[in-house]
């Protein structure tokens, strides 16, 4: 069998897909993946033994500007990334039985999937975005929604034209020019009546979040086996275990002198703190020998040696940190991101800081509920229920989507 995967996003669209990638490696089918062509996200396939076929602009050149992208370029996106898809996904379907699409609002995987008959899969990392009777659009399942409001089919109906802004145009011309009839509804012919959910239960629970027929697989992990740094074991094992501090590919979005604020509310605590570089660039803010900086590192390994996990909130951030057992602090800043947060506080595995723009004395705050005793029992509690399989369940259920067989043990 061989499987078409493509996304544009964060390191958090990218690097589920080398997790899948790895697990259908294994059952023997081939995969290609079209994806920004972020040198960061081609190394994180590179792991999965799968070459990166470049896919649009670098996210990085999108999102790393003095200030977040604006309406404007939001539409030039738009268009740009369907005239992509349609240009890249066609070269790449070549001789494929599967294409999966997940990461920003895949318009156009499904028209070439649709044109050269392979099977389609719209995967995504959380609900949100997905049609529902109980929330309104844009809201974190679990939080009120405004006073008197009830009519929620007429707000999706103004989000599905709202996508239709977006995408619809250039869409349709490129269907026309491949021969198939114009679609009316984007958001919900990319969506399928049937999308795939890749995240935890426990963390993201679908029951009666959608009104759409989702398949839940649990998150798809990237085993990562690399050895940490000799300057950072040398840091953990120099005193008592650290804060780690880092936003990963936000960086307009990072809040402003998080590094200064974390270390010194690490300081209040008595506790070291080890800052990632990430797209933020955090640096230390003095040359006292309490706070580390590392760049790319294993997160599995490194967050179970940690005692808190201080982030943005990103779906794989979350559920490394949760496999791990170790308490969390999360400053949502985007998207998904408050989602995380509540669900964190939720579960009583850390703290969601809502507020954009933490203090020392907020996020000193949050330190003392995420760095109490039981805050980390909670939270070894909660890993033990993690599903860490969920690559696999999802390798196989491609496998009988085209009517193959996997093979019973990964060769």
């Amino acid at each position: 069998m061989r499987v078409l995967m493509t996304t544009w996003g964060s390191r958090g669209d990218v690097e589920p897909l080398a997790g899948l990638a790895v697990a259908l490696r294994g059952l023997g089918a081939e995969v290609r993946v079209c994806a920004p062509p972020d040198e960061e996200f081609a190394a994180v396939l590179a792991r999965a033994g799968v070459p990166l076929v470049p896919l649009g602009p670098s996210v990085h050149s999108v999102v790393a500007g003095p200030k977040p992208p604006t309406a404007e370029d939001a539409f030039r996106l738009a268009r740009e990334l369907v005239a992509a898809r349609f240009e890249t996904l066609t070269a790449a379907a070549e001789g494929c039985d599967v294409l999966l699409a997940t990461g920003l609002m895949p318009a156009g995987a499904r028209d070439v999937a649709e044109k050269y008959g392979l099977h389609y899969v719209l995967a995504c990392f959380h609900t949100l975005g997905l049609p529902s009777r109980h929330f309104r659009p844009g809201q974190r399942p679990g939080t009120p929604s405004p006073a008197g409001e009830t009519d929620y089919r007429k707000l999706w109906e103004q989000d599905a034209q709202r996508v239709n802004g977006l995408y619809g145009e250039a869409l349709n011309s490129h269907r026309a020019e491949l021969g198939l009839p114009p679609v009316e509804n984007v958001r919900d012919h990319v969506f399928t009546s049937q999308p795939w959910l890749a995240a935890d239960p426990t963390l993201c629970p679908s029951a009666g979040m959608t009104e759409l027929d989702v398949l839940q697989t649990g998150a798809w992990i990237l085993p990562d086996d690399r050895p940490l740094p000799a300057d950072l074991e040398a840091f953990l094992d120099a005193g008592e275990p650290p804060v780690y501090v880092g936003f990963g590919s936000m960086a307009a979005y990072a809040p402003e002198g998080i590094a200064k604020v974390a270390v010194e509310a690490g300081r209040a605590h008595g506790r070291r703190v080890l800052l990632a570089r990430g797209w933020a660039g955090l640096a230390p803010i003095d040359d006292r020998e309490d706070c580390h900086v590392v760049g790319e590192v294993n997160q599995q390994v490194l967050f179970r040696r940690v005692a808190a996990v201080v982030h943005h909130g990103g779906a794989g951030t979350t559920t490394t940190a949760a496999v791990a057992g170790v308490p969390q602090v999360i400053v949502p800043r985007i998207a998904d991101q408050p989602y995380w947060a509540g669900r964190v506080a939720e579960l009583g595995i850390g703290v969601a800081h809502l507020d954009r723009t933490p203090t020392v004395d907020s996020l000193s705050a949050a330190f003392a509920t995420a760095l109490a005793p039981e805050t980390r029992v909670r939270a070894e509690a909660v890993a033990g229920g993690i599903r860490t399989d969920g690559a696999t369940v999802a390798a196989k259920l491609l496998f009988e989507a085209v009517g193959q067989k996997a093979p019973a043990v990964a060769g």
